[in-house]
C-alpha cells in the first residue's frame, strides 16, 4: 500500500515537473527556430534584394552611361552598420532590438550559438546593410537619370518655336501680296517668338506666356498657309529660293577668293615703306661701303651653299637668319641671294646692318646675267599671278648655269624657316639623282598631288614617256646635284618642255617632267608643307620637322597669315630693329 502510494507521488510529481519544465524547454527551442528562420528569410531576402539592386543598377548604367555621373563610393563603418540592424529590427519586432543589438543577452548565446556563428551572423547583416546601401545609391541614380532625361524631353517646345520662326520666314519670303495683313501680323508673331528663344536651351526657361504666343502663331501660319492651295507653286517658289541663294553663295565665295588672292599679291605698307627706307640708306653709302664681307668664299665649293630667290627682304631675313641660328659651324655656310635690281639695294643693305654671325652673304641682280635674255620663253604663259609669270620662278631650272664653279646646292623657297642645322643634309647619298626632295604621293598626308593634276594625260607623248602613278614631290627646300644636272644637260630638257607647253601654270609640274626618274625622295621631316593654306598640320609635326613652308597664298608676312603659325617665322626678326619700328613692322 506504501508503494503504491509512493508511486502515485512520485508519478504526480513527474507530471508537475514536466508540465513547468517542458513549456519552457518548447518556447526556448521556439525562439531559436524563430530567429533561425529569420536568419534564413533574411538571408533570402538579402539575396532578392542584392539581385534586384544590381539588375537596376547595371540597367541605369547601360542606359545612362555617358549622362550619369560617376557614384561617390561609400565606406560603410560600424555606426552604418548598427543603424541598419536597429532599424530592420524595430520594423519586424520592437522588442527584438535590444536582444540583437545587446550579443550578451541573446538567446542565440544561451542556446549554445557559438562565437563563429556569431561572426557570420554580423557578416551577413553587415551584407544586408550594403545591399541596403546599394538600394539608396540605386536610387539617387535613377532620379538623376529621370532628371536628364526630362530635361531632354522638356526641350520639345524650344524646338518647336524655333521651327514655326523658320516656317514663318519662307512664308513671308514667298506669300503673295493679297495676303499683308496676316503678314503684318505673322512677322510681329515671329519678331517676339524669336525673343523667347534668344536665350532659352530648356522649356523651362520659357516665359509662363509663351504657350500661349505658340497656339497663336500655329493659328497665324495656319491662316497664311491657305494662300498656296498649289502645292506645286510653293515647291516651285521655293526652288527658285534655293536656286538664288546658291547663286550668291557662290558670287560672295568668288569675291572672297579674289579678294584673299589680291591681298596676296600686294605688298603690305610696312614691307614697302623698309624697302624704300633701306633702298635710301644703301645710296647713301659710298662704293666701297656697299660691299659685303667674305667675298673670297662665294665661290669655294667645299662649303654649304644655299640658293634664294626672291625679291621680298623680310622673307630672305627669315631664312638666313633661321638657317645661322640652327647652324653648328656657321663659317662654311655661304647664302647666294638672287633678285631683281629694284631689289638687290634693300636686300643688301639689310645684310650691311644686319650680318648673319659668321656666314656668307652673297647676292646677285638678275639683269647682271647676260645669257638670260635668251631664256625667256615663261613669258608667253598667260597668268594673272605673278607666281606663275615671275622670272625669280623660273631662274632654279639655271642653277649649273647661275653656279658654274659649284658641285652641289640646296635651293630655298623664300617662305621657309629653318628649325634644325642643315649640315646632315650634305651627307645625304643621292645615288646619282640629281634632286633630293620630299614626296608628296603619300596617300592620307597633306599636300597630296598627283601627276595629272597638272599636267594632259590625254596626251599621246605624255602617256608614253610618263607613269601618272609615278611619286611626285615638292619644291621649297631641294639639294641639287650640279654635277648630275650637268652630265643629263637637264636644262636643254626643260627648255624642250617648255616650249611643248605639256603642263598647266607653275613650275612644279616642269620639274617633275624634267627631273623624271631622278630625283631621290628624303624623309619628310627634312621639309613639312602647307603652313599657307592647311590650318590642320599637327603641331609636333611641325616641331619636329627641320623646314617648315609656308607654301600656298597665306604667307607669314601678309595680313591674311594664319595666326596659328606666324611665331614659328617672327621669332627670327629682330622687332627691336629701328627700320622695322619706324615702318610699324610688327607681329
Amino acid at each position: 500500500m506504501n508503494q503504491i502510494r509512493r508511486f502515485q507521488r512520485i508519478l504526480i510529481l513527474s507530471l508537475l515537473f514536466l508540465s513547468v519544465v517542458a513549456p519552457l524547454v518548447f518556447v526556448s527551442k521556439l525562439k531559436l527556430l524563430t530567429l533561425l528562420g529569420r536568419r534564413e528569410f533574411l538571408e533570402d531576402l538579402y539575396r532578392a534584394t542584392y539581385l534586384t539592386d544590381t539588375l537596376k543598377l547595371n540597367a541605369v548604367e547601360q542606359e545612362g552611361a555617358e549622362e550619369l555621373e560617376e557614384p561617390n563610393q561609400v565606406v560603410y563603418t560600424e555606426k552604418i552598420f548598427n543603424s541598419t540592424i536597429s532599424y530592420n529590427s524595430e520594423k519586424n519586432n520592437g522588442s527584438q532590438e535590444s536582444r540583437i543589438a545587446g550579443h550578451r543577452d541573446t538567446p542565440l548565446e544561451r542556446h549554445g550559438f557559438d562565437q563563429d556563428k556569431r561572426q557570420h551572423w554580423g557578416a551577413q547583416q553587415k551584407e544586408l546593410s550594403s545591399a541596403a546601401q546599394v538600394s539608396k545609391n540605386t536610387h539617387v541614380y535613377s532620379e538623376r537619370m529621370s532628371e536628364k532625361k526630362n530635361i531632354k524631353l522638356t526641350n520639345n517646345k524650344v524646338q518647336e518655336i524655333k521651327d514655326q520662326i523658320i516656317l514663318a520666314k519662307a512664308y513671308l519670303k514667298i506669300a503673295p501680296p493679297s495676303s499683308n495683313s496676316r503678314l503684318r501680323e505673322l512677322e510681329l508673331q515671329m519678331r517676339e517668338m524669336e525673343l523667347e528663344v534668344q536665350e532659352a536651351n530648356r522649356d523651362s526657361d520659357l516665359s509662363s506666356s509663351a504657350l500661349q504666343k505658340m497656339r497663336h502663331m500655329e493659328a497665324s501660319l495656319s491662316q497664311v498657309s491657305r494662300a498656296f492651295p498649289d502645292c506645286s507653286a510653293l515647291a516651285g517658289r521655293l526652288h527658285a529660293m534655293k536656286r538664288n541663294t546658291e547663286e550668291q553663295v557662290h558670287s560672295q565665295r568668288h569675291q572672297a577668293t579674289y579678294l584673299v588672292n589680291l591681298a596676296a599679291r600686294t605688298a603690305p605698307k610696312g614691307l614697302h615703306c623698309l624697302s624704300m627706307r633701306l633702298t635710301a640708306e644703301y645710296f647713301a653709302l659710298s662704293p666701297e661701303e656697299r660691299k659685303l664681307p667674305n667675298k673670297n668664299k662665294i665661290h669655294h665649293p667645299d662649303l654649304y651653299h644655299y640658293a634664294i630667290f626672291s625679291d621680298n627682304v623680310l622673307a630672305c631675313a627669315v631664312v638666313v637668319n633661321s638657317t645661322v641660328s640652327t647652324a653648328k659651324e656657321q663659317e662654311k655656310f655661304v647664302f647666294h641671294v638672287v633678285t631683281k635690281s629694284l631689289n638687290l639695294p634693300s636686300i643688301s643693305m639689310w645684310f650691311l646692318i644686319n650680318p648673319p654671325g659668321k656666314a656668307t652673304v652673297h647676292i646677285q641682280s638678275v639683269d647682271n646675267f647676260e645669257w638670260w635674255s635668251k631664256y625667256k620663253t615663261y613669258q608667253k604663259i598667260n597668268s594673272r599671278d605673278p607666281r606663275y609669270t615671275s622670272e625669280l620662278n623660273y631662274l632654279r631650272f639655271y642653277l649649273p648655269d647661275i653656279f658654274p664653279a659649284l658641285n652641289k646646292i640646296v635651293l630655298f623657297d623664300h617662305d621657309v624657316v629653318v628649325q634644325q642645322d642643315l649640315s646632315g643634309i650634305w651627307s645625304v647619298n643621292m645615288k646619282e639623282s640629281v634632286i633630293g626632295a620630299v614626296g608628296t604621293c603619300q596617300e592620307g598626308k597633306s599636300p597630296f598631288y598627283r601627276m595629272d593634276m597638272f599636267m594632259n594625260f590625254s596626251d599621246p607623248f605624255i602617256v608614253k614617256r610618263f607613269d601618272v602613278n609615278a611619286c611626285t614631290w615638292a619644291f621649297g627646300m631641294n639639294l641639287f646635284d650640279l654635277e648630275q644636272w650637268r652630265r643629263h644637260n637637264l636644262t636643254a630638257v626643260y627648255h624642250k618642255y617648255l616650249q611643248m607647253g605639256l603642263w598647266n601654270v607653275g613650275s612644279l609640274a616642269l620639274g617633275w617632267l624634267t627631273f623624271y626618274n631622278k630625283t631621290e625622295v628624303l624623309d619628310r621631316q627634312w621639309h613639312v608643307l602647307g603652313l599657307g593654306y592647311n590650318s590642320g598640320i599637327n603641331r609636333s609635326e611641325i616641331e619636329r620637322a627641320a623646314v617648315i613652308h609656308y607654301d600656298g597664298i597665306r604667307k607669314p608676312w601678309l595680313d591674311i597669315a594664319m595666326g596659328r603659325y606666324k611665331s614659328y617665322w617672327t621669332k627670327f626678326l629682330n622687332l627691336d630693329q629701328p627700320f622695322l619700328q619706324q615702318c610699324n613692322l610688327q607681329a
